[in-house]
């Protein structure tokens, strides 16, 4: 009996080590999407609440018909990080509805989502924009995109052309366009039309690419080459500091971060000042005045939202 007992407490006491291995290995405290020990392609579900009528004004009356009140989105959700949804895309995707519920800033703009991931916050753009570019690399990403795209076309009430695109910040932009008929393999691919439209976008959205120096470099390297053509643009970014243990630094430091923010200006340091090395002027965002429209989720205290422009040359 008593041996036994000692294998089934062995068992318990592995078991416990491995779920205390798998807990040191999390890179957030929230990853959204399928349960733990499945792979395979997985449907989460995240409902969205919306203000209390007398909250709402006549402004809200004209969207969402039969969708105000509550919207469930249909996310599918493969076993893979870059198509996981992850806590900087929720608050992103908090901040978007706030602005559709309260203003008209995002009504008829064209919206570029880099690093779209499942397309979450270009899906909710999609209600009042003119037409949404949804982008990230590799086939399978972009598949999973498009088809959280269709997913929630009997849900939402898209008013934008939605395009799901490819595009790779290693390399410069404007991206290879093809024409005429477009094998599998290029369903992602670039029109001309698109790549002029693109370029007179607004609104630029991001969310959880700042995780590493070189990502970091490359996203902005391609976003000055955006941002410095056509139609002035603003980009909002929500990112969530990751603490490590860095062997360079010697210290725990959020991965990323110190690179992202050399690049940036802080608003309120910029007046009289000449930017000089710094083309990007950023604003973080207090997320106090944001509420919390997306439910399964709790925001935490390490999530940023920024507002940054580019402040140099156009050409």
């Amino acid at each position: 009996m008593s041996g036994r007992m000692d294998g089934r407490h062995l068992e318990e006491n592995q078991k416990q080590d491995e779920e205390e291995e798998e807990k040191d290995q999390v890179m957030s405290e929230v990853h959204l999407g399928c349960p733990p020990h499945t792979s395979g392609p997985h449907i989460s579900r995240f409902t969205i609440s919306t203000p209390p009528a007398d909250y709402v004004t006549c402004l809200m009356t004209n969207r969402l018909a039969g969708t105000r009140k509550l919207a469930r989105m249909k996310m599918g959700i493969f076993w893979c990080l870059d198509v996981e949804v992850w806590k900087a895309a929720l608050v992103l995707a908090d901040f978007v509805l706030h602005k559709i519920f309260t203003s008209f800033e995002f009504d008829g703009v064209v919206s570029l989502e880099l690093g779209a991931g499942t397309g979450l916050v270009g899906i909710l753009l999609a209600q009042v924009a003119k037409t949404v570019f949804l982008t990230d690399h590799s086939n399978e990403i972009l598949e999973n995109c498009a088809r959280n795209v269709q997913l929630n076309s009997g849900v939402l009430n898209y008013r934008a052309a939605i395009h799901v695109r490819e595009l790779d910040w290693m390399n410069s932009w404007p991206p290879t366009v093809h024409t005429g008929n477009l094998a599998s393999k290029e369903w992602y691919s670039w029109s001309s039309s698109e790549v002029e439209e693109v370029q007179e976008a607004s609104v630029l959205v991001a969310a959880d690419v700042i995780y590493s120096d070189d990502l970091t470099d490359a996203f902005f390297t391609i976003l000055e080459r955006l941002m410095s053509l056509g139609q002035e643009k603003v980009l909002y970014l929500a990112m969530e500091k990751r603490y490590n243990f860095s062997l360079d630094d010697l210290e725990v430091v959020a991965n990323g971060y110190s690179r992202f923010r050399s690049y940036l200006k802080d608003d309120g340091e910029c007046e009289g000042v000449q930017l000089g090395s710094f083309p990007f002027v950023g604003k973080c965002m207090d997320l106090a005045l944001i509420p919390q429209y997306v439910g399964e989720y709790n925001r935490g205290n390490n999530v940023e939202l920024w507002q940054i422009k580019y402040a140099g040359r156009k050409t």
